[in-house]
């Protein structure tokens, strides 16, 4: 029996503007020739039925991916996703003293760690700024040091969702769909932008701030906007970390300005969950109904993915296949969309709500590191090419391959930039970042192309962290070319 269909709840800004295409079209005026009379024949062949998509199944073998997510633990702060009332986010601070204790987790971090907040706003009262804070606390009788070692934050209106090209070559970071997707581009990149502190020192028993940062609606063409915030963090000694919303706070003279420490401290004290709150995920173990995989709020374990892709676990090498043929490599799958690669690689929640995600769905934030150490054994040249690519999505393969369809879905399933690092025909050694938006079941130009000669191995790097706003399952395929 094939796998329930998630639930995909768009954001109401990309609603309203697929309704307003669709009136566009359905209200387009006629077509007319030079005379000024209407062309008929063209005005027939756009109310003509489409024909059948034509459905494409790839010649080959899909692969679970080889290794698996380190321990990291990442805080990961998406739900609520929209956000109206202010309230908590995620705290992981202990319940003890605590109006609301069922808002608190109760997990330090020491050591390296991770934290993804990613939410929106739309329509507050009197468009009223909307502000993320992000608070950490030193529990300990000694100042710790928090290294911030890489860190970006982007607002949707300096991010917004635009389509592009399938492939942008984007070694200036300036290509971007979505500001979770610039966010995590820049941390792949190592950049830790200048509004944060290389380090944040906290003394015994206090807290600090990480992030106050707004979310304006004010003045824009929609009240509607988001906050996409990734970090790579350190800590010296044992912290404690909360996400919180909180309207902005009034001036004498009615000018807005950002909530101090002390009452994003009284909000985490006193203050009860944010909402409205997102639809309750189905359980694990439910085998009908929709499949809702719900909002991530908690700690999930995993930030980072290598993968070797050899021929088995004892080889060196990955051999090319035949002419012709796919081994495609499974990225990021999960329940329902397994790609017959009988692999769920989605992180696990260390702790969470009871009404938010049981796993890390769309793993947001791991980095994948891949190695393909390509071997041609046979005695011709071959020509091969790499491919990240969004097959329509299954979980057992219905017609023994990975499926493709022309014309594609006219959703996009993946934009972000990936990082290709590999030697060139001329011996160069070669890095490159990538950005691409690929709609899901779309065929694809390939991403790399290599010559191999007989007997001859190129090792092929390709790096991502998974953009917040894309869909998974995906697949890294090596092909042959005939």
């Amino acid at each position: 029996m094939p796998a329930p269909k998630p639930e995909y709840k768009l954001p109401a800004f990309i609603c309203l503007f697929l309704l307003g295409v669709t009136l566009t079209q359905a209200f387009r005026p006629g077509i007319f020739n030079s005379n000024g009379k209407s062309n008929t024949s063209q005005v027939v062949a756009q109310t003509s039925p489409k024909p059948a998509p034509q459905v494409i199944v790839q010649a080959g073998e899909v692969r679970p991916l080889p290794g698996k997510l380190d321990n990291i633990p990442v805080f990961n702060s998406n739900s609520p996703e929209w956000v109206k009332n202010e309230g908590i986010l995620l705290s992981t601070f202990p319940p003890n003293g605590k109006k609301v204790p069922a808002a608190h987790l109760n997990f330090p971090f020491q050591g390296r760690f991770d934290l993804f907040a990613h939410h929106y706003t739309h329509t507050p009262k009197d468009l009223q700024t909307l502000y993320l804070g992000v608070m950490l606390h030193n529990p300990g009788k000694k100042p710790v040091t928090v290294d911030v070692l890489q860190a970006a934050s982007y607002l949707l209106k300096d991010a917004p969702f635009v389509t592009l090209a399938p492939y942008i070559e984007n070694n200036d970071g300036k290509a971007f769909s979505g500001p979770g997707a610039r966010a995590v581009s820049d941390v792949l990149r190592g950049v830790r932008q200048a509004e944060f502190p290389a380090k944040l020192i906290i003394p015994p028993g206090q807290s600090r701030l990480l992030l106050n940062h707004g979310i304006e609606v004010r003045n824009l063409e929609k009240p509607v906007n988001g906050r996409s915030t990734f970090m790579r963090l350190r800590s010296s000694n044992k912290v404690y970390a909360a996400s919180l919303a909180m309207y902005a706070k009034k001036n004498p003279d009615g000018s807005e300005r950002s909530p101090t420490l002390a009452e994003w401290q009284a909000l985490l004290n006193n203050g009860n969950f944010a909402g409205p709150r997102d639809k309750t995920p189905t359980p694990p173990n439910a085998t009908s109904g929709a499949l809702i995989y719900g909002r991530v709020a908690g700690v999930s374990s995993g930030s980072q993915w290598q993968a070797l892709l050899t021929d088995n676990a004892k080889a060196q090498t990955l051999t090319i296949p035949q002419r012709g043929q796919a081994i495609s490599y499974a990225i990021d799958t999960l329940r329902g969309g397994q790609l017959g690669s009988g692999q769920i690689q989605t992180a696990k929640m260390l702790v969470r709500y009871p009404d938010t995600a049981y796993e890390a769905h769309g793993n947001y934030g791991v980095e994948y590191n891949l190695s393909l150490p390509l071997n041609n054994p046979s005695k011709e040249t071959q020509t091969v090419t790499v491919t990240l690519e969004t097959p329509l999505k299954e979980d057992k393969l219905s017609q023994g391959g990975i499926r493709f369809r022309k014309p594609s879905l006219d959703f996009p399933f993946f934009r972000g930039t990936v990082r290709l690092r590999y030697t060139d025909e001329r011996g160069q050694q070669k890095t490159r970042y990538v950005h691409l938006w690929h709609r899901t079941g779309q065929v694809l130009e390939p991403l790399l192309k290599l010559t191999l000669p007989p007997g001859s191995q190129r090792r092929v790097q390709v790096d991502l962290i998974y953009p917040p706003d894309s869909t998974p399952p995906q697949v890294l395929s090596v092909r042959t070319v005939e």
